[in-house]
């Protein structure tokens, strides 16, 4: 009678074991959900306003004890994570997803905000919290600006061909645009400036918007739009980056525009390593 009792006991212990881990990764996932959402949208941070940002990509990897210290670039190394910039933010106290978030806006949102970060792991054990965001190192399969930015059209046109639902705001399917040089070259330029430059931003170091740019370039077409991603080095997850943040997910489904232009830059002196900018225009 007592094994039996004590094969329950250590059933039931087994169970809330498990329930609990299950727990942890469900708060986890609610706050990278949260971290997106954060990042999709302007936001103010040390007086400054930040750009709307592609979403962070869960990654494995990144998922390290919350309770843990150590060599956090050996512990990725170890992992496989082929890292270029890692930040990790320890944090105790918070009891839920809500609370953590709260803290990562009012000590954290620097980090959080930096566009030179691509993926995120987070992890939870009870009160404390571990949150690693980082850059992967570029991998060597990209091919020049122009092809690049071709695929980057292939990708938008295949979102475009079935409606779609921008933060709950909903878009029908929308004509595939077609390639627009003068708009490439626009877009090639602000990448590389934003690469060289280091900065991230619609606004060019002159405070040129990207209307200003199209029509010194002698583009006449109307409406502009703009799209801006840092970071990554696949077209893929930029279009993915962008369907998650509203006002970038809008440009692409807009029938409005019927053209674009795409390109990429690479400074490994830049923060993010890599710029993309898809300009958008209508005839």
């Amino acid at each position: 009678m007592r094994l039996f009792s004590a094969s329950l006991l250590f059933a039931a212990l087994l169970g809330g074991g498990r329930l609990a881990v299950a727990a942890n990764e469900g708060q986890a996932r609610q706050l990278i959900e949260s971290i997106n959402v954060y990042r999709s949208e302007v936001q103010r941070c040390d007086d400054r306003a930040s750009e709307e940002l592609t979403a962070l990509s869960p990654e494995s990897r990144l998922v390290l004890s919350a309770t843990g210290a150590g060599d956090l670039q050996g512990s990725l190394a170890r992992n496989g994570y082929p890292m270029a910039h890692v930040q990790a933010i320890s944090l105790s106290g918070p009891r839920d997803a809500q609370a953590a978030m709260q803290a990562l806006r009012e000590s954290f949102c620097r980090v959080v905000l930096d566009p030179q970060y691509a993926d995120i792991g987070v992890s939870r054990e009870g009160r404390d919290w571990r949150i690693v965001v980082a850059r992967p190192l570029l991998g060597g399969h990209l091919r020049d600006w122009q092809a690049e930015g071709r695929m980057l059209l292939e990708q938008i046109n295949r979102v475009r061909a079935t409606a779609r639902q921008c933060r709950g705001k909903p878009f029908a399917a929308a004509p595939p645009l077609t390639w627009n040089a003068t708009l490439a070259s626009v877009a090639e330029a602000h990448s590389r400036a934003m690469a060289n430059g280091n900065f991230f931003s619609h606004l060019d170091r002159d405070g040129r918007t990207p209307g200003d740019r199209a029509e010194l370039a002698g583009y006449t077409g109307t409406p502009i739009g703009q799209n801006i991603a840092a970071a990554l080095d696949r077209p893929r997850r930029v279009v993915e980056g962008w369907m998650a943040s509203p006002g970038h997910c809008a440009n692409l489904m807009n029938p409005r525009f019927s053209e674009l232009g795409a390109a990429y830059a690479v400074d490994p002196q830049s923060d993010a390593g890599i710029y993309w900018v898809g300009m958008f225009g209508g005839r």
